[in-house]
């Protein structure tokens, strides 16, 4: 995913101090932001008691701003009727429909706020506004000014901020791809110089690994930003990847923890600089990604400038291309095999189909069924044998890998999916995550 290079805050222009010009000064009291996915908004009941703990913050003396998803389900409600109708949907046009949830949430708990006697106002993205590029559909924060915002709080009321949307350099409501909300609430954070951004959601905090794969997860109080940035992009869902991007960019502390359980200050999981964590472990944690297709690009003529052929294309339609490997067959021909997420296979196609007769590939085979297994942690800088942990204990399970990608902190494999589980246990086995307690993985 695409980051602006510039932090949010030197996006303002025409003040002298770029800081004080789109954060503002909160005084004393804390400023906090609350934002609630769509789980915790899921229906009115759910909105109630979301209003209720946010009026609980605000009864402590707090300075609380809102961002809130759109209601669970609403979102891919809207995202079938754009296929239904066309899989390749004019992107403004989806932003438009897409971003509808968002608007009607911020509405209502404004509305459920109001009730309880607690002055708050919905604001849309337009509305900060907060400014996007032109990528219809997963488009990158270019400036966010908290103007509006800091004067909304200033005068006692709770601004209540759709999530996932902007407004592009056109004028039309830009989205920030699935999960973009978070990143919305960590552009608000830094707006408004916000002292936290608490993340709401159906978890208690950020784990090992997926709890629900495997039993023995443990619950981490604290990660680097850096461990959560990977964690993030390669398929942990707790928290976007923009997000965790730019709240290490902007200093953004941020919170993760359940809508559905009572907490305190202390409760969920944090999310901070490398240096606020006293003992830092090997292996953070252990991520799958089912959003993975596979495109072999095969019998391709092998000469100078074939991989740009393919790449330059896909990167002009905006489709992020993952994880590359490339194999030598013979007879000077040569086989490319990538992943792009599963929502951009039938756009990868039509580019790669309308490269052909330049390119001047043979076959293009796409492939469902497969997962991105990708462990994390700051100690793959200095510890070259963690790497071949993992692959000898994937081949002592009879798991064949398909193709490798790495990061400093990061390695990654594709594997078949009917292995995941297996995969994932055994991993997170293998470099000792496993809680003490719980039932046998």
């Amino acid at each position: 995913m695409s980051m602006p290079d510039t932090p949010v805050h030197d996006q303002v222009s025409g003040r002298a101090d770029p800081h004080a010009a789109i954060k503002g000064e909160s005084g004393k009291r804390k400023t906090v932001v609350m934002k609630f996915g769509g789980t915790s908004v899921g229906n009115i009941e759910r909105i109630r008691n979301v209003a209720k703990r946010v009026k609980a913050e605000h009864d402590r003396g707090r300075r609380v701003a809102v961002v809130v998803s759109a209601m669970a389900g609403v979102t891919n409600r809207m995202v079938g009727y754009c296929a239904e109708l066309d899989p390749l949907a004019d992107p403004k046009e989806y932003d438009a429909v897409v971003a509808a949830g968002e608007q009607v949430t911020s509405g209502l708990v404004s509305i459920a706020l109001q009730a309880l006697g607690v002055k708050a106002r919905s604001f849309q993205g337009w509305q900060i506004p907060l400014v996007t590029d032109d990528a219809h559909g997963k488009a990158a924060i270019e400036s966010v000014d908290g103007t509006a915002l800091l004067a909304c709080l200033d005068d006692g009321f709770i601004p209540v901020v759709a999530g996932f949307q902007g407004v592009g350099p056109d004028g039309r409501i830009a989205t920030l791809g699935r999960g973009g909300s978070d990143t919305s609430a960590v552009a608000v954070a830094a707006a408004i110089n916000a002292d936290q951004c608490d993340i709401y959601t159906d978890v208690d905090g950020i784990y090992t690994t997926d709890p629900r794969i495997v039993k023995r997860a443990k619950k981490l109080d604290r990660i680097t930003y850096e461990e959560m940035l990977e964690l993030a992009s390669v398929g942990a869902k707790v928290l976007q990847t923009r997000s965790v991007g730019l709240a290490m960019r902007e200093g953004v502390r941020v919170r993760v923890l359940s809508s559905f359980a009572e907490t305190d200050d202390e409760s969920g999981s944090i999310v901070v600089d490398e240096d606020e964590i006293m003992e830092k472990e090997l292996v953070a944690g252990i991520a799958n990604s089912h959003d993975e297709a596979k495109i072999s690009v095969r019998n391709i003529p092998d000469r100078p400038g074939i991989a740009a052929a393919i790449f330059d294309p896909l990167a002009a339609a905006n489709i992020n291309v993952d994880m590359i490997v490339q194999s030598v067959g013979v007879d000077n021909m040569t086989n490319m095999t990538f992943t792009v997420s599963k929502a951009d296979e039938a756009a990868a196609r039509a580019v790669l189909e309308k490269a052909r007769e330049y390119v001047q590939y043979g076959e293009l085979i796409t492939s469902h069924n497969v997962v991105k297994i990708s462990v994390v942690g700051i100690g793959m800088r200095s510890n070259a044998g963690l790497a071949a942990r993992m692959f000898r204990t994937l081949a002592d399970r009879g798991i064949n890998v398909q193709v490798i990608s790495t990061s400093e902190i990061k390695i990654s494999v594709l594997i078949d999916s009917e292995y995941t589980e297996l995969a994932m246990r055994a991993l997170h086995t293998a470099y000792g995550l496993d809680a003490r307690e719980g039932a046998d993985a």
